[in-house]
C-alpha cells in the first residue's frame, strides 16, 4: 500500500495556524511544542525542521499577523472616498478586524510583556510599512483642501490613535465590564462603542 505523499506546504500551514492558536491562547511562555504538534496533526520533528525552534515558530506566527491585517488594508481604497467617509470607513474596518480576530490583540499583548523582542529581531516586520499611512496622507490632505479638516496632523498618530481606541476597549472589555457592571460585548454596546470612535477621530480632525 502507497502512502499518502506529504504535502509540505499544507504541513508548514497547519502548524502555523496550530502555532497561533496556542501562543494566543497561552502566550510565548506558557505554549508547549507539544501542543502545537498535537494541534497541527504532526510531530514536534516536522516543527524543528520548518520553523527551528519555539523562539523561531512564535516570530513566524507574529509575522503571519502582521502580513495579514496588511493585507486587508491595501483593500480599503480610501483615496476614492470622501474624506469624512473615508475616516469613518477606517475606523470601522479597524475595530471590526479587532473585533474578529482577538488572537492578533492576544498575540500583540504578549510580545509586548517581551518588550518586543521578537519583532525586532524580524527582517520582514519592519518592512511592512502600513499601506494605510500613504493613503490617510491623501485623505487628510483632501480634507484640508475643503476646508473640513484641520491642518498639520500626522498621519502615523491619527493611525495610532483609531487602532488605540478600539484595541484597548477591546482587549480590556472583561475588566472594564467588571468594573463599570457592563457587558461590552453585546451588539449593541459595539455598535455603540464604534459610533463613539468615529465621533472622537473625527472631533479631533474637525477645523474649527
Amino acid at each position: 500500500m502507497v502512502g499518502k505523499k506529504r504535502n509540505p506546504e499544507l504541513t508548514s500551514e497547519q502548524i502555523l495556524t496550530a502555532a497561533t492558536q496556542e501562543f494566543a491562547e497561552r502566550g510565548f511562555g506558557g505554549a508547549r511544542v507539544d501542543n502545537i504538534a498535537a494541534r497541527a496533526g504532526a510531530n514536534k520533528r516536522m516543527i524543528y525542521h520548518y520553523y527551528g525552534n519555539k523562539k523561531q515558530l512564535f516570530l513566524a506566527v507574529l509575522e503571519a499577523a502582521y502580513a495579514e491585517i496588511r493585507s486587508h488594508e491595501r483593500e480599503l481604497d480610501l483615496d476614492h472616498l470622501e474624506p469624512t467617509e473615508a475616516v469613518r470607513k477606517l475606523v470601522a474596518y479597524t475595530f471590526t478586524y479587532f473585533l474578529e480576530h482577538p488572537e492578533f490583540i492576544r498575540l500583540l499583548n504578549n510580545e509586548n510583556l517581551y518588550d518586543a523582542v521578537h519583532i525586532k529581531s524580524s527582517k520582514k516586520i519592519p518592512k511592512m510599512h502600513s499601506p494605510l499611512v500613504g493613503q490617510i496622507e491623501g485623505v487628510l490632505a483632501r480634507g484640508q483642501e475643503a476646508g473640513i479638516f484641520r491642518n498639520g496632523v500626522d498621519p502615523v498618530q491619527l493611525y495610532i490613535s483609531v487602532a488605540a481606541v478600539g484595541y484597548f476597549y477591546l482587549s480590556n472589555a472583561s475588566t472594564l465590564g467588571t468594573i463599570f457592571g457592563r457587558d461590552l460585548k453585546t451588539k449593541n454596546a459595539l455598535k455603540e462603542r464604534l459610533e463613539h470612535i468615529e465621533e472622537v477621530i473625527l472631533g479631533y480632525l474637525r477645523k474649527d
